[in-house]
């Protein structure tokens, strides 16, 4: 992996890592079940983008 690619890497990672974060604190203030389940399956799918990203180094 050159360097540059390197680089996009670790910004998606940043870009997942952020979502995820920001999905997370939503949930945690959301009263509605339904917006709060999304918002949390949210945070689960960008986990799993996160975790696929840092499987690539």
């Amino acid at each position: 992996m050159t360097s540059k690619e390197l680089l996009y890497v670790e910004d998606a990672l940043g870009h997942e890592q952020y979502f995820q974060t920001q999905f997370k604190e939503i949930s945690d203030k959301i009263q509605d079940g339904e917006l709060k389940n999304f918002s949390q399956q949210c945070a689960e799918r960008h986990k799993e983008i996160f975790k696929q990203f840092y499987d690539l180094l």
